[in-house]
């Protein structure tokens, strides 16, 4: 366990330094969507850099699934924003002011109360297939619901909080059939993981959720995106690790202070983009 949450929180610090230098190359880019938009995006030394982040995450990410359950370790990637702004600390010369960094206290104190409430244990690294096809059409039909919300709107805000509810639940499902896959090469050897549709499946559901999310940084505002992803990614994980692989987290009066630790979070986490709004002109 101890190695999951070691694991998990060098994925955040991977994460939150390539979603850093993909915000650097999405701001700068010509008002284009969807794959024109990662032909741009291609060329750019930042968001080579930012994807580098993100494939140590990914690698960070694994080990921490299959040391830990999937609802633990996912939560944890909420110390991607709180990490992201302290990178971003260089690069724009200057310090947050006090309130920046209690808003960093409150989001931190919050997923610890969460987490230290719902205590997420047990579980198994396989499901059965009668689970994964129910999972697989909610998970995906969910995505492309997002994707046609945001063709009917014009609104910055609300597409750049479509696009990052779709991100986040890609990111979750990714996370799941990660899970699988990895257990599989480590219960089984290489072979077995190249011969698993798992493997596959979370090599084309994190390039779907790689392409969202560089949408709804350039869809809108930081403010807008960021509460969705950080937020969304972690519900959808834990509903998934307990639905696919049996992980349990407390309930009963457990569920007070998971809510009041999930509310921190989701206060601290909207407040953050709003008290530094530097975090997302600092890359441009």
């Amino acid at each position: 366990m101890v190695l999951a949450v070691l694991f998990a929180v060098l994925g955040a610090v991977s994460n939150a330094a390539g979603t850093a230098f993909q915000r650097k190359a999405a701001s700068t880019a010509p008002g284009r969507g969807g794959l024109r938009l990662m032909l741009v995006l291609v060329r750019r030394p930042a968001w080579a850099i930012g994807i580098a982040g993100v494939a140590g995450a990914a690698v960070f990410q694994a080990l921490a699934l299959v040391n830990g359950p999937m609802a633990l370790v996912q939560p944890l990637f909420m110390l991607e924003l709180p990490f992201a702004l302290l990178i971003a600390v260089p690069l724009m010369h200057r310090r947050p002011g006090p309130e920046g960094w209690r808003t960093i206290a409150v989001v931190v104190a919050g997923l610890a109360l969460l987490l230290a409430a719902a205590a997420p244990s047990g579980g198994h690294q396989q499901a059965s297939m009668q689970r994964w096809i129910p999972v697989l059409a909610l998970t995906l039909g969910a995505i492309a619901v997002t994707v046609l919300l945001v063709r009917s709107s014009s609104s910055p805000l609300f597409r750049a909080a479509a696009l990052a509810t779709g991100a986040a639940i890609g990111n979750a499902l990714t996370a799941a059939l990660m899970k699988s896959a990895t257990g599989r090469l480590a219960d089984d050897g290489l072979a077995a993981f190249l011969t698993a549709w798992q493997t596959y499946g979370f090599a084309l559901t994190g390039i779907a959720a790689l392409l969202l999310l560089e949408n709804a940084l350039q869809a809108g505002p930081l403010v807008a995106s960021q509460p969705a992803l950080t937020i969304g990614d972690a519900a959808v994980s834990l509903l998934l690790g307990v639905a696919l692989f049996d992980e349990s987290v407390r309930t009963g009066w457990w569920l007070l202070p998971e809510v009041a630790g999930a509310g921190l979070i989701l206060w601290g986490v909207t407040r953050l983009t709003r008290v530094v709004p530097h975090l997302v002109d600092v890359m441009r």
